[in-house]
């Protein structure tokens, strides 16, 4: 048997070098790109916008310096043939987020030129996976498994990756530990109703409730678990105060993603995803721990949930509902949603220090940059 030749870079079954297209070449897009070629996610990276000088600058500064990195070449264009034969296509392109603006107001704009351009995408890559980082990221995606028709594994969004993030550099600053060691994760909506699932946390394999005093002398109660978690709901709202945008990190984030993909790592990430019966909630596409492989979102898991959490999700879901049905109907006063549904619910009661699941009934229910 012959060996066959060894390469840094993901490939299809095929041995064709792996290409991904990044739709936008705003803060985001270009933080993207730029991300994926440090990182060797794919052979080829191009970027699309319709700014044609952008486009092209952005791509050639990046392509000035390629030689410090894996990746083989960088190409930006205003033509959507650029994007011809992409494995992954990832969209950031969209309405900026003004300060104090929440995602769920640029639903309506967004979702419209979703419909213009994913057809065209479609058109010229049938078979590649989407990703979207584009705000309202639930409800683009929503959108745009509608537009596109294809399964859900191949339709996706970044969810809460970066969320997750947050909330684990935050727990990393309380206790000293690094964030690599920290395994907790936030679900719902990438936004204001998102959920930080704490009764799941753990550092190392020590539950969060157990670990013990933090730096400054305090514990992991629920002042402070409430005051992490508020902190990664405003996180964004701060950067975009002071500079703007956010691009960095889910430049990072994406990365992430991306080699999950390409390189088949079977790993579980908050993606946001079409979700069916997961904790009663269905027909929403919103952020849930996920197994991200070469087939793109594939299983959904089940942690253990709190009753406050479970119903977190719960209103988490119904408003993203609302929006994906309806997306000019949000407002910064947020309209009240219909009642919720009836679907059983599933929750943890701790007793001495072991949880316990309990099964009960519950009534359920082009841009300079993006605000991520």
């Amino acid at each position: 048997m012959e060996n066959q030749a060894q390469t840094l870079y993901p490939s299809k079954s095929s041995g064709r070098p792996s290409k991904i297209a990044i739709i936008g070449a705003g803060a985001v897009g270009t933080a993207v790109a730029y991300a994926c070629a440090m990182r060797g996610d794919a052979r080829s990276i191009v970027l699309q916008d319709i700014n044609k000088a952008k486009v092209e600058a952005e791509a050639l500064d990046m392509a000035h310096g390629i030689q410090f990195t894996p990746a083989g070449s960088i190409e930006g264009s205003d033509d959507v043939e650029i994007v011809r034969g992409s494995d992954l296509i990832i969209v950031t392109a969209g309405a900026k987020q003004q300060p104090g603006q929440s995602r769920l107001e640029l639903a309506g704009s967004t979702v419209n030129l979703m419909k213009k351009i994913v057809p065209n995408l479609q058109n010229v890559a049938p078979d590649a996976h989407f990703m979207f980082i584009t705000n309202p990221v639930d409800v683009v995606t929503y959108a745009a498994l509608k537009i596109t028709g294809l399964p859900r594994n191949q339709v996706f969004g970044s969810g809460t990756v970066l969320d997750t993030s947050r909330l684990r550099y935050l727990v990393s600053r309380e206790t000293g530990v690094a964030t690599q060691n920290i395994h907790a994760y936030v679900a719902g909506e990438h936004g204001d109703s998102e959920v930080a699932l704490w009764s799941s946390a753990e550092i190392g394999n020590v539950p969060l409730s157990q670990w013990g005093p933090t730096l400054s002398g305090g514990i992991f109660d629920s002042a402070l678990r409430n005051s992490i978690a508020q902190e990664v709901v405003q996180s964004a709202y701060k950067i975009i105060e002071g500079k703007g945008a956010t691009n960095y990190a889910i430049g990072l984030a994406a990365s992430k993603i991306v080699g999950a993909v390409l390189r088949d790592e079977q790993r579980v990430l908050t993606i946001s995803t079409l979700l069916e019966d997961w904790e009663g909630i269905s027909d929403v596409v919103m952020a849930a721990p996920t197994i991200v492989g070469r087939d793109g979102a594939g299983r959904v898991l089940h942690p253990p949930l709190t009753l406050n959490e479970r119903d977190g999700l719960t209103a988490s879901a119904q408003r993203l509902r609302q929006v994906a049905r309806d997306p000019g109907s949000e407002s910064p006063s947020h309209k009240r949603v219909a009642p919720p549904r009836v679907a059983p619910l599933a929750y943890v009661m701790r007793q001495s220090e072991r949880m316990t699941v309990t099964t009960l009934p519950r009534m359920v229910a082009s841009s300079p940059g993006m605000g991520e």
